[in-house]
């Protein structure tokens, strides 16, 4: 884990965009595409809102970008909670994507679980059965959960499927996610975190003895590390 600590939130944000579209520009020149898999939340909107201005969105071709998510709330793409909805909102219909290119972690008329054999499908259809996605963004709850895999839930101990969903009881509520192994297989991880409320879980993610029931972001070890982006209020 490659830990930079930033001074302020907007360097930070800065930094992230920056990274986005660095990766963007190599992987388009190496394979012809950028395939993404994003995350909601209140640092991600940041960064993409950044993306959408003209300073970033001219230097990258959007329409060699394919976009998936790391997980979602199931509700309908108009609800508020949808990671989509907010992605659409401040990224998407701002700048010229392909829309055969979006792939939103919910449909009308499925159960989730049967989304999520689906959901696997097109990304092996985009990926290949190697399924390695070039850019994953990934964020850090107060618990050290990542994605939907939160502490003490069977979708931490799955090691086959790409994709499950579940019901998540503490919210009342069904979750879909991109699962640990997929999310390792990925050419470039970033993780997001800030903030005092954070500050117990990263210590333990990074200092602590290895128990990702209790701390799931220590599930994410992909063979040459990831990026952490945080402030100095969570670092400690």
């Amino acid at each position: 884990m490659d830990i930079t600590v930033f001074e302020d939130l907007d360097t930070l944000y800065k930094k992230a965009a920056d990274t986005f579209v660095e990766l963007a520009g190599k992987s388009i020149a190496k394979k012809d595409r950028f395939a993404v898999a994003l995350s909601g939340g209140s640092s991600p909107k940041a960064i993409f809102s950044l993306l959408a201005t003209g300073e970033y969105s001219q230097q990258v071709e959007w329409n060699k970008v394919y976009f998936f998510w790391v997980d979602e709330r199931w509700v309908p793409l108009e609800d508020e909670k949808s990671n989509a909805k907010m992605t659409f909102e401040t990224l998407l219909h701002r700048v010229p994507v392909n829309g055969d290119q979006i792939f939103p972690m919910y449909k009308e008329g499925i159960e989730p679980e049967d989304y999520a054999k689906e959901y696997e499908k097109q990304i092996r259809n985009v990926l290949g059965e190697e399924g390695v996605f070039d850019f994953i963004l990934l964020g850090m709850g107060d618990d050290g959960h990542t994605a939907s895999l939160f502490p003490g839930e069977k979708v931490l101990d799955e090691k086959e499927k790409w994709v499950d969903a579940y019901y998540l009881k503490p919210q009342e509520m069904f979750r879909i996610t991109l699962t640990a192994p997929i999310i390792n297989k990925a050419e470039h991880i970033l993780v997001v975190a800030f903030g005092e409320s954070k500050k117990h879980a990263l210590n333990e993610v990074v200092n602590g003895e290895y128990n990702p029931q209790l701390y799931p972001l220590q599930l994410i070890r992909p063979k040459d590390g990831f990026m952490f982006f945080t402030d100095e209020k969570a670092r400690g």
